[in-house]
């Protein structure tokens, strides 16, 4: 543990923000994870689902979790994966 004040709160704030960033990424697997099981399933809300993990992965990406160029293949194969 540090010493010095400002670098105490730095550790504090990296643990927070670690968290908060661990959660997002579960969040956003989960919803792709659902989609999945949905259309292996045939289940009757495929669309939706489709929707909520496009739009997680689109948020994991705007606060810099994931990488533009993983973001733009996780979609497309989630879009050929609705398709079929």
């Amino acid at each position: 543990m540090p010493i010095i004040k400002s670098a105490i709160k730095r550790v504090k704030t990296n643990e927070k923000a670690g968290s908060r960033n661990a959660a997002k990424i579960s969040a956003t697997r989960s919803a792709v994870k659902k989609f999945e099981n949905a259309k292996t399933t045939g289940a009757d809300n495929v669309e939706d689902l489709y929707k909520a993990a496009v739009k997680a992965i689109d948020q994991a990406k705007a606060k810099g979790l994931i990488k533009a160029n993983k973001a733009a293949r996780d979609k497309s194969r989630l879009a050929a994966r609705l398709a079929k």
